[in-house]
């Protein structure tokens, strides 16, 4: 009976609010807990930002990561295609000079040719005829991103289809179109780093948080297969998934 309880307190309790792409309400308590990667994203594109005019963040969420960058760069502009993060973004970034752009599924850029000095993004999509487009002559995109196949077992454990158009994206797929745009790739990269969930309310906070990943899901709809993985972490201790994430740096030919 207690199990049930618990279960049901979570339930409850994963109806906290989430907005932009802010996971600290999860990982300040270590109730969900991603491993390191043997490099810092943040560390790596710093020295290119403190040395340009223009630049522009892919996916910037609610623009979380880009506004702790500051200062940043004359010309900064941001790209968001979830709308409901676009406000959020806006008025995080917005106070600091950023341009926020809405943008769809086309992943069409609103930069003029050959504008801006380095692009950056984390785990967004992209196309990379766009990004080149945009980019001006010796300029950067720096990009991490995770690998398809990461995301299969969270579908696995609700016993959904997972998304084929995803299983291919890895390191050598972003790197070959990289290279098949123009540019140049400087640093590849790749680590696995192992995600635990702690209890069953963080993995629905998560869930909810991504509705593209099972876009269907509801507690009421999954609530049988929820409860199961609550009694597997009961007994585990967790639900881990290992996650493949690349870096790559690449640079438009001057």
């Amino acid at each position: 009976m207690r199990a049930h309880d618990d279960f049901e307190r979570y339930l409850a309790a994963a109806d906290e609010p989430f907005a932009g792409w802010d996971f600290t309400w999860l990982t300040r308590t270590e109730r969900m807990v991603s491993g390191p990667l043997p490099w810092s994203y943040a560390s790596v594109v710093l020295p290119y930002l403190w040395r340009v005019e223009a630049m522009a963040d892919l996916g910037t969420g609610g623009g979380e990561f880009l506004a702790c960058l500051s200062p940043l760069p004359t010309h900064t502009f941001a790209t968001e295609g979830y709308p409901p993060n676009v406000p959020v973004a806006r008025e995080r970034l917005e106070p600091l000079g950023v341009k926020v752009y809405a943008i769809d599924e086309s992943d069409t850029l609103p930069f003029a040719s050959a504008s801006l000095d380095l692009i950056i993004d984390r785990h967004e999509s992209y196309r990379p005829d766009e990004v080149f487009r945009a980019l001006r002559p010796g300029g950067h995109f720096i990009t991490q991103q995770v690998d398809g196949p990461s995301q299969k077992p969270v579908s696995d454990w609700l016993g959904v289809p997972f998304n084929v158009g995803w299983v291919t994206w890895s390191l050598d797929e972003a790197g070959r179109g990289l290279e098949a745009a123009g540019f140049t790739i400087l640093t590849r990269r790749e680590a696995v780093a192992p995600t635990r969930y702690y209890d069953i309310g963080a993995l629905i906070y998560y869930l909810k948080a991504i509705p593209w990943q099972i876009p269907d899901f509801t507690i009421a709809r999954y609530r049988d297969a929820l409860l199961r993985l609550h009694e597997r972490i009961q007994s585990d201790g967790f639900l881990e998934t290992q996650s493949e994430r690349f870096l790559l740096v690449a640079r438009k030919p001057e």
